[in-house]
Formats: structure tokens, sequence, C-alpha cells
């Protein structure tokens, strides 16, 4: 996985939620945050002059702290990592800071790190950035909801400056919906869009300020209403008021139900159930889920809970992620339904998955033994004459292109890691 993108991809795929495709490329596209995005205001000025500071961005949900980070550092056009504090540690935050050192030595090149919801890092996840903000290893650009006086290391917080992002009032999301409903590059433009101002009204009341919320709500109307006679799309009141309370099967404000409901999918896929597999499948899709999300989970299954003993069933799960990045939402779930239900009645090994922890386990404890001298790579006289690679059995000049030999450090002679179920 690349750490680091010299292009911030901003726009995303036709598959992406309508939110994502629709994030500001640049300054002129954002709704809203006049006092730092306007002529001569703080933000236009540090993009101008493509300088680096550490910032952190303080603001409600939806307000565009992550969007306004994307467009930093795509102006100023150095290495760009990300990553969230609910789904990272400390191990992540120091191969990012290695990977940061890399790209200053090797190619002097900067790099911004952008800390999603930086309030939920503790104390001492919080001071690992500390030194590598100091020596310019990193431009740290944190993300909170929270007041960061309270939730940020005073050492930290005193190298940064704070910016205050305001809530989007209506009159900007009923903006940034209309944007949505007309574009035809990134938005619903193609699809003959038509809401009655009634539910443009209701989007931007029920969004509180929150942009995604509003353009979830959007998609969710436009997914349940079918063309009439004439192609129109008509999202009226009711169809808007129907949307956000399928999506509230899902979603809670704090997102806790996301986590259930995905890892409801997974287990009763594992449980070789699929019944209940498209059931809570179809309870993400109808909540606005992001289906790559939902793809990369059956991708990791496949291998993790099937693997060799259905050796088709990665290679179909890879499928499925093509077909839904080709073929986009809405039809998108006939594909995932296909895989959903495919790998739920697949039979089940997690031996390669436990193999590999088994394996890792050995060398935690035991470190880098040495590998055996009958196996290893003799390319000069002076390692033939040191035993390299003395007594190595070819196992194609044997029957069956077998043979017996050992192939583990001498101190883990027998060990067994693969144990084939069936």
């Amino acid at each position: 996985m690349e750490l680091f993108e010299k292009k911030i991809k901003i726009q995303g795929n036709k598959s992406a939620p309508l939110a994502d495709r629709m994030r500001p490329r640049n300054i002129e596209e954002v709704v809203g945050q006049r006092h730092l995005l306007g002529a001569g205001k703080f933000v236009t000025r540090l993009i101008e002059k493509k300088g680096l500071l550490s910032l952190i961005l303080w603001g409600p949900p939806g307000a565009g702290k992550t969007t306004l980070a994307n467009i930093i550092a795509n102006a100023v056009g150095v290495n760009f990592a990300s990553f969230s504090a609910v789904l990272s540690g400390v191990k992540d935050i120091r191969a990012v800071i290695d990977a940061a050192k890399d790209e200053l030595r090797q190619r002097n090149q900067r790099t911004i790190l952008f800390v999603d919801e930086i309030h939920r890092f503790n104390k001492a996840q919080q001071d690992a950035f500390l030194h590598y903000v100091e020596d310019g290893t990193i431009t740290l650009i944190g993300a909170t909801t929270e007041n960061p006086s309270f939730e940020v290391n005073s050492p930290l917080l005193s190298r940064c400056k704070v910016l205050v992002l305001e809530q989007l009032t209506e009159e900007d999301i009923k903006v940034i919906i209309k944007r949505a409903v007309e574009d035809k590059e990134r938005g619903l433009g193609n699809l003959n869009i038509s809401p009655d101002e009634n539910a443009m009204n209701f989007l931007a009341e029920y969004s509180q300020g929150d942009a995604r919320t509003a353009l979830n709500g959007l998609e969710a109307s436009v997914m349940i209403t079918r063309p009439d006679e004439d192609g129109i799309r008509k999202i009226t009141l009711e169809v808007a008021q129907e949307a956000v309370q399928k999506m509230a099967l899902l979603y809670d404000k704090g997102g806790e139900e996301h986590y259930n409901v995905i890892s409801a999918f997974i287990k009763s896929m594992r449980g070789s159930d699929p019944d209940a597999a498209v059931y809570w499948l179809a309870r993400m899709l109808e909540a606005g889920e992001d289906p790559l999300f939902i793809v990369r989970r059956m991708v990791i299954f496949a291998s993790e809970d099937v693997g060799n003993a259905d050796p088709n069933a990665l290679p179909l799960a890879i499928a499925v992620k093509d077909a839904v990045d080709f073929v986009g939402m809405p039809e998108g779930w006939i594909p995932l339904a296909h895989g959903a239900t495919y790998l739920a009645s697949a039979p089940k090994s997690n031996a390669s998955y436990m193999a590999y922890l088994e394996a890792l386990e050995d060398i935690k404890k035991k470190g880098a033994l040495p590998v055996p001298l009958h196996i290893r790579n003799a390319p000069t006289v002076l390692m033939k004459k040191l035993g390299y690679g003395k007594g190595y059995k070819y196992p194609h000049n044997y029957a069956g292109s077998k043979v017996e030999q050992d192939y583990l450090p001498d101190a883990l002679k027998g060990r067994k890691y693969y144990k084939k179920k069936g």
C-alpha cells in the first residue's frame, strides 16, 4: 500500500458515494468558510505562497475539514499521507514517519500528514508526532470536532495554528445539493433528477450543517425513486423523508452501528449463512454504505476464511470488486449479492491465515534464525567452500517432483504451521 500520493484523489470514481465524488477540488468550489478562504484570507494566502504550516482544523462534522486538508496538500504539491485516529496506532505513526524521512532524505520531498479525529489519540500517541513536527520531517494537519485546548497536548498545540471552521448554513447545504443534482461529471446530472423545494429544505434542515449527511440523503432519495414516464426522477418531501429513515437503519452519529453491521455481515458469511449475509448486505447498501468498503472486506474474507478450501473464492471476490467498479451503483448490488452468497456458501478454511500468525509468533520469539546452509544460494566460489548449497536436493530430479528435506531453520525443524483442513 502506498503511504504517499503525489496527487490527492479528491474526486472519487463512479462507484464511490456521492459525498466523496462531490468533494471540492479547489478553493473556488468550497461552499462556506469565507473567513478562511475568501480573498486575502489566511488559507488563501497560505496556498498562494505554497506555504507549509502545521494546522489544527476544528469544526463540526461535515464542515469540510478533510476537504480543506486535501486542497492544501494538492495546492502545495508535496507528499500526502492520512489516517484516522480511530483506526490507527503508534505503529502506524512510526511507519508514516519512517516513510516521510526517506522521502525527505532521498528526494528532498516534504510530507503533509493528515490525522482525522486527532483528539482520539492519547497523550503518548500525540507525543509521537512532536519531534517530527519540530524537525520538519512532517507538516501536521489534524482535524477535530472537539475543542483542541482540551483534547490536543499543549506542546503539540503550540506548534500548530488552529483554524476554526464554521457550521454550514441551510443555504450552504442547498447550494451543495443543487450542485450535485446538476453536475454531470461527478454528480447526478445524467439521471434527470428534479427535487422539489420542500425536499431540498428538508434535506438541508435534516443535515444540521453536515454536507455529507445531506448528500447521502440525496443519493438515497435517488436510489429509491424510479423515473416517471418522461424519464424524470421526482424527489418529493415524502421521498426524502423515506430515504433518511432508511439511512437510519444502519448509521448512528457515533458510527458504532456501522461497525456492528459490517461485523454481522462477515460473521454471517463465516457461519455459512447466505441468507443472513445477503440481508446484512442489503442493510448496508440501503443505508448508503460505500460498496467498495464492503467488497474490500469480501476480498479479505475470501483469503482469511475460505482460503484453500475453495481457491476460486479469492479471484471471484476480486472479480466482484472489478464488476462493482465497472458497473457502479445502483446496479452494483447485483455482483455484490452474487459474491456474498458465494462466499457464504463456500467451504471454509483459515489454515493459511493461522499458519502465517503462528510463523510470525515464532519469529517474534526466536528472532531471525539462520537459513540452513543447504538451501542457501551459492553464487561465488567462497560461498561454495563455506558449504552454501551443499546437499541440496533438486525436487524435479525426483519422482513426483518431491523429495524429503528440511527447509526450516534448524531450531524449527519439524514445525507445522499450515494445518490443512479436510
